[in-house]
């Protein structure tokens, strides 16, 4: 994830997949904002064992956690270091019913 942008500023990406379904679909485009604190339930970009993750981040017990919405697939605990690289701040689509703010 690297381009002109500065570090922090928002930038917008492309979902791949149905991890995260039914809320975002493959294909939408999520804003990210870098800037912004990841809490408890927050829409995250991860950077965890050289991958990018998006998922929804939960914090339970002192443990973080990587929780898919999409049921098929499993949680994933984040152990060792990681990097949240922003939080998802909107949800574009074709038609302006599509679109939501998070935050």
């Amino acid at each position: 994830m690297s381009g002109s942008c500065s570090e922090l500023e928002p930038f917008a990406l492309r979902v791949v997949g149905d991890s995260m379904a039914p809320e975002f679909w493959d294909g939408c485009i999520i804003i990210i904002d870098p800037g912004s604190a990841a809490r408890d339930g927050a829409y995250v970009i991860v950077e965890y064992g050289g991958e990018h993750i998006f998922s929804q981040l939960r914090i339970e017990s002192g443990r973080h956690l990587l929780r898919p919405l999409n049921e098929q697939f499993p949680p994933v605990e984040l152990v060792g270091p990681y990097t949240v690289r922003g939080v998802v701040i909107q949800r574009a689509g074709r038609r302006r019913s599509e679109h939501k703010h998070y935050g």
